[in-house]
């Protein structure tokens, strides 16, 4: 008889589940580290700042339209010119300025013997590359402008050149052709100039604010060798050193120069820095122009006509910090004779009326001095503080009383160099878009290297805060 085959199916034992404390609390810990970083990455950053000294300079840029005292002459006969005096040159009366070939004479000569003609010198290129060297250095793309202004300035530089090297042989030449020149001469002493724009009447009290739209400025050069119309303009005379740069002004700079009667300027196009004497004009359109007057320098600007500059305002060094660190709170204004040190040495504060059914009694409130003046301490009135409106403080050694509900707001940041965030009150001496300078050496005021949140708004007055 076969033997009955056994069942070979094995079942798992399961074991139970044992939980002790040390799975319990490692659960809790594990939830909690999950939870702090969750909360720490959600919440706003607190970033501070430390404080440093430095100085902002607030440097205004415009650009000017040249003024001066100009006269142009005109040719009073059609024929083709040539150049004796270079730009920028000052002539006296009588100087030999430029002469007139009626008949194309001598202009046919040098056409037929081009090797009578004069080049550029070594020294006249070196000149030229300086120049756009220069241009290079100050060059601003929002002002496209400029670049038909540089084109009008060498092409007067060259002009000039040329003319200038052929004066030396233009008697002989003039000899070999048989031309019979008229020669002009200066009427009266001056700075010679061949760029005639038509500004050269223009009178500071005639200025609008269209005349700086000169994207299409023109300057009108007349060219040595070139055939002129009788009564064209050919050269202008600069009769005087003075000189004047007007440009518009906003009503924030009207107020910031109001009692300025001079100002230090640089100029874009060139390492020069001088002073102008400063004044407030109104213009044709009957806005307000600045206007500058110089009595030097003049010759160094003869081709300009607009010139770029800027303004150098007066620089203050103090402590440096963040616009965006800057806040206002208010404060109760306490007499300063009603302040009293307490029974600690170190805590000072007022004596205030308390009021019970046994009676009127005075007790002493350690309070934080915010700032002060001649006449007032400024203290906290938040809602925690213990001072409020409508207290009566006692004058000590005295019967005086002071009922407190004064009150004013103050400028300042939030320290935080003890872990939590303290008003400090600040004056401001300068400021631009990014940072103010305030005053150092402040009675509750900070100092340098102290610690304060960058960013006022993200913060309250006592709240921890942990760097």
């Amino acid at each position: 008889m076969a033997k009955k085959k056994k069942n070979a199916k094995i079942v798992r034992y399961r074991r139970p589940l044992n939980i002790n404390i040390g799975m319990i609390i490692f659960a809790i810990i594990f939830l909690y580290m999950v939870f702090s970083v969750y909360t720490y990455l959600k919440k706003d950053k607190i970033q501070f700042y430390e404080v440093v000294e430095g100085t902002i300079v607030n440097d205004r840029e415009y650009t000017g339209i040249v003024l001066r005292e100009e006269k142009v002459q005109y040719t009073d006969r059609a024929g083709y010119i040539n150049y004796y005096v270079r730009e920028g040159k000052r002539a006296g009366i009588g100087t030999r300025i430029y002469s007139i070939d009626e008949t194309g004479s001598l202009a046919s000569f040098l056409e037929d013997h081009p090797e009578a003609n004069i080049t550029l010198t070594d020294s006249n290129i070196t000149d030229i590359k300086r120049q756009l060297s220069s241009f290079a250095m100050s060059w601003n793309h929002s002002d496209f402008s400029t670049i038909y202004n540089l084109y009008s300035t060498l092409e007067a530089t060259v002009l000039e050149y040329v003319n200038f090297n052929t004066v030396g042989s233009l008697d002989s030449l003039i000899e070999q052709s048989g031309a019979s020149l008229q020669q002009v001469k200066a009427p009266e002493s001056g700075v010679v100039s061949y760029a005639v724009d038509g500004y050269e009447d223009l009178l500071p009290e005639q200025v609008m604010a269209d005349t700086f739209e000169h994207s299409g400025y023109s300057k009108a050069i007349t060219k040595a060798g070139q055939r002129i119309e009788e009564n064209a303009p050919v050269y202008k005379l600069v009769t005087s050193d003075n000189w004047s740069l007007i440009f518009p002004l906003s009503d924030e700079e009207i107020e910031e120069y109001s009692d300025r009667t001079s100002l230090h300027i640089s100029f874009d196009s060139s390492d020069l820095e001088t002073d102008g004497d400063f004044s407030v004009i109104t213009g044709g359109d009957g806005a307000s122009y600045g206007k500058l007057d110089f009595s030097k320098y003049m010759v160094q600007f003869i081709s300009d006509r607009f010139i770029r500059f800027e303004v150098d305002s007066d620089s203050a060094t103090g402590l440096k910090i963040p616009v965006k660190a800057v806040t206002t709170k208010d404060f109760y204004l306490i007499p300063l004779g009603y302040l009293s040190p307490g029974g600690d040495s170190s805590d000072t504060g007022f004596l205030k009326e308390s009021y019970s059914e046994a009676g009127t009694s005075v007790d002493f409130v350690p309070t934080t001095i915010y700032y002060s003046t001649d006449e007032y301490y400024y203290i906290d009135m938040s809602d925690d503080a213990e001072i409020k409106a409508g207290d009566y403080l006692v004058k000590p050694d005295s019967d005086e009383r002071y009922q407190v509900g004064a009150s004013d707001s103050l400028q300042g940041v939030y320290n935080i160099n003890k872990g939590y965030a303290v008003f400090k009150q600040i004056d401001i001496l300068n400021s631009n878009n990014e940072y103010y300078t305030v005053r150092k050496g402040m009675n509750y005021g900070l100092s340098v290297y102290d610690h304060i949140v960058l960013n006022a708004d993200t913060v309250y007055e006592g709240q921890l805060v942990y760097q």
